[in-house]
């Protein structure tokens, strides 16, 4: 046999052992396949069948929003409310449901938090279903893959959901994603979502594409390029599954013109996809008189003893506080010469403290203040009810917010509407639907680094009593946009072909 042919026979043999090898793997994916398949028939049959014997109790169609931390008390949570109150007066005879994690409270205690810390009374209770496993979707619980984790880690929270009840429509009002084809391929369910902050955007594969350090961008990988390397690729994968969930719903509302190109590029539903600004209470702060600072000859900080800086913001990382404090320190020490000197300005922190992990942040920016030589300037306001937030603004000469791609700022509304003089981060909402010029004049300030901020607060603090009231006045007409009647009025629009589904 001549070597040509003694090679033509290995070839032979090595491919019938290949075929082998491979074809049991091709039945054994067709078989596991199928038993997947069928499974997961099976166990949409079963929550129909659940769905329909809650039918024959109560005929009344169930909408569900799923609301992990429904408690909390921030601009999320406001539209929850909002949304829910708008629904119920125009729907009289449907059923609403929140998914709530929170325990240790009752339905009542929740509902009578949203009255005092938003002013929202709804007009019927609503059914609360209380989630176990809340833990799941905790960032703390994933020290590493965080998106991943709280992503598969809300799965199995949305499966916990489905199963303790299964409704006839679902709304993802805080941005779990991954929950939407649980709910629609499993529990035959229509599906919605509003969107208030991708849970991955172009921005964070740029930060980390150029090594940027920032909040979710630890040091220790922005300084090493194979690790910046590796995880840009596991944000695209990330932003592929992402994308491939978020397709799975029918309806899709976001919350500012940032998150929408996000959304857009990700979820690729143009069609399904519209703009519904969040509701802010604009109503009661432009109740508030917008009175003319006191003019006693003088102009810019000395027409007052002591101006206030309120920043409105739960105590999240990406929320920067610490950079709030390093440009108020800066700002302290440009006016050490100037009349009045530290003691004419204060800043004030007003925000809300979720869990364990806000109130140790608090304590690292108490720390902060102590190291900058701050803390006698600084106030902390935590978990103020509604009628404190309102008189610390309306008191406030700077409104202050810092957090970079803001994917709205609802505080940012509340601080102009308010009367303050806004001071944002020169990035998202702020940036594309806020703090723009409005009848050609200037409502705001923006900027992006301790300098910049540090620069602005000094010259609001600048301008003459009545350079910043006509500034005021302008931010106010502005933010007549954002109400809570023009969010019901959009949210309806956009709920609509939703709602035409239930049967009644």
């Amino acid at each position: 046999m001549s070597g040509h042919d003694h090679l033509t026979l290995c070839l032979c043999d090595l491919i019938r052992l290949l075929w082998s090898l491979v074809l049991p793997c091709v039945y054994l994916c067709v078989v596991l396949t199928s038993g997947l398949f069928l499974l997961i028939l099976g166990v949409r049959a079963w929550l129909q069948m659940n769905r329909k014997a809650r039918r024959a109790r109560d005929p009344a169609p169930a909408v569900a929003f799923f609301h992990p931390y429904c408690n909390a008390g921030g601009g999320g949570e406001r539209v929850l409310w909002c949304a829910l109150r708008a629904l119920q007066n125009r729907y009289p005879d449907v059923q609403f449901v929140v998914y709530t994690g929170d325990q240790g409270v009752t339905g009542d205690q929740i509902l009578a938090g949203a009255r005092r810390r938003f002013n929202i009374a709804l007009p019927r209770p609503v059914q609360f279903v209380f989630l176990r496993h809340r833990q799941l979707v905790e960032a703390s619980l994933y020290p590493h893959f965080t998106l991943l984790g709280q992503s598969v880690g809300s799965i199995f929270l949305g499966w916990e959901a489905l199963y303790e009840f299964t409704p006839d429509l679902y709304i993802d009002s805080m941005g779990y994603a991954f929950t939407l084809p649980i709910f629609r391929y499993l529990g035959g369910c229509r599906v919605g979502s509003y969107v208030h902050y991708p849970t991955i955007s172009t921005d964070m594969l740029s930060v980390v594409r150029e090594r940027n350090p920032r909040f979710n961008n630890a040091d220790y990988i922005s300084s090493n390029p194979l690790l910046s390397a590796i995880k840009v690729i596991y944000y695209c994968a990330f932003a592929l599954l992402y994308g491939l969930a978020g397709s799975c719903s029918d309806v899709v509302m976001v919350n500012s013109t940032w998150t929408l190109g996000h959304i857009l590029a990700l979820w690729r539903a143009p069609n399904r996809t519209s703009v519904v600004y969040p509701p802010c209470d604009v109503q009661s702060f432009l109740g508030a008189p917008l009175e003319d600072e006191q003019e006693d000859g003088k102009e810019g900080a000395e027409d007052r003893k002591c101006h206030s800086v309120v920043s409105v913001g739960q105590f999240r990382p990406e929320k920067d506080h610490r950079l709030q404090i390093r440009a108020f320190r800066k700002l302290l020490e440009r006016r050490a010469g100037k009349p009045g000197g530290r003691e004419a300005v204060k800043l004030v922190l007003v925000g809300g403290c979720r869990n364990q992990d806000d109130e140790e942040r608090v304590l690292m920016l108490r720390g902060l203040c102590q190291e900058l030589g701050v803390a006698d300037r600084v106030d902390f306001k935590l978990n103020i009810p509604f009628e404190d937030l309102k008189k610390e603004l309306t008191e406030a000469t700077v409104g202050l917010h810092t957090m970079w791609n803001e994917h709205f700022g609802i505080g940012v509304v509340e601080c102009m509407a308010a009367g303050t003089v806004i001071l944002a981060h020169k990035s998202g909402g702020p940036k594309l639907d806020i703090v723009v010029p409005y009848e050609g004049g200037q409502t705001g300030f923006l900027a992006d680094d301790e300098d910049g901020y540090a620069d602005a607060m000094e010259r609001i603090l600048s301008l003459t009593a009545a350079e910043r009231m006509e500034i005021r006045r302008r931010a106010r007409q502005s933010v007549a946009r954002f109400s809570d009647q023009e969010f019901e009025a959009s949210f309806l629009a956009a709920m609509e072909p939703l709602m035409g589904t239930l049967e009644r």
